[in-house]
């Protein structure tokens, strides 16, 4: 459905080491750099960072979430981990298995150094 998420942010080289750490547990390498952003790339679609082209100070969507999809909840934890050792913080509940009218998921959420909230799922195999 999507071809690429882009977000903005303030400080490029400390988003480009945040985002290196926490997609580098979904086996992405680091950030391509092309002008004043950085692709990090997937067979499922590109993930960019960018200061605002217009100068502005970058801030984040009140009610948005960007969610990448696990392979299982150990990866969740290694994402969530490597978010908070990299400046990111931790936001709703600590990562676990949250039941809902969607059924069972592993969720983990943080925010990047900008306060982009982001989420890792996996959807357990059904019972």
């Amino acid at each position: 459905m999507f071809s690429h998420v882009m977000v903005g942010v303030n400080d490029l080289e400390v988003s480009r080491k945040f985002y290196d750490a926490l997609l580098g547990t979904l086996g992405i390498g680091p950030g391509v750099a092309n002008n004043k952003r950085y692709f990090y790339r997937s067979k499922g679609g590109s993930f960019g960072i960018t200061t605002p082209i217009n100068g502005e100070e970058a801030c984040h969507g009140n009610g948005s979430t960007i969610g990448f999809k696990m392979e299982s909840p150990e990866q969740c934890d290694a994402w969530h981990a490597a978010g908070i050792a990299n400046g990111g913080t931790t936001c709703e509940e600590p990562p676990g298995i949250r039941d809902g009218s969607v059924g069972r998921l592993y969720l983990a959420y943080l925010r990047d150094p900008d306060g982009n909230k982001l989420c890792a799922l996996y959807r357990p195999p059904a019972a």
